[in-house]
């Protein structure tokens, strides 16, 4: 009996290291694409209409970078979240519809674009609307979820009607 184990380990060991295993590898996760990214926007939006600042920050990543219409850069998701407190104004509602979006072909990195509507409240409480385009650039996350690392804005005038 004692000759049997060192043949069983072996065995066992050899098994071990040349049968498949039920880990999942990082390649068997489906490829994105840029509808992948053009969904995101969609729950990105969504989170901030529901959410406010804090689900509109939750689709950043910690080392993001903002690029705003007019101002120096902000670098930093605390930084950028520091900015974001006029999304928790109900009277306030940021709209955004992508137009575009692409993806590289090692799927890890894309970005998408489009236009934005942002309406709001003036002084004397009447309704105003401010238009714009944007261009956001998302990076596949070590946990596997997809994150805003550059985004940018800038004034458009009013569509035509």
């Amino acid at each position: 009996m004692k000759s049997l184990l060192p043949i069983l380990l072996v065995s066992f060991l050899v098994a071990t290291i040349v049968l498949p295993t039920s880990r999942p590898s990082v390649s068997a996760s489906p490829k994105a694409t840029a509808e992948t990214l053009k969904q995101l926007e969609g729950e990105f939006m969504k989170a901030a209409a529901d959410r406010g600042s804090q689900g509109y920050m939750s689709y950043y990543a910690e080392d993001s970078v903002e690029l705003p219409n007019g101002a120096p850069l902000i670098s930093g998701k605390a930084k950028i979240a520091e900015g974001m407190g006029f999304l928790d104004n109900k009277d306030n509602r940021l709209q955004w519809t992508p137009v575009g979006a692409d993806i590289s072909a090692s799927g890890d990195i894309g970005y998408t674009y489009g236009n934005f509507e942002f309406h709001s409240k003036d002084k004397e409480g009447m309704p105003h609307v401010d238009y714009g385009k944007y261009t956001s650039i998302w990076k596949l996350q070590p946990d596997g979820t997809w994150k805003v690392v550059l985004d940018m804005g800038n004034a458009s005038p009013a569509p035509k009607k």
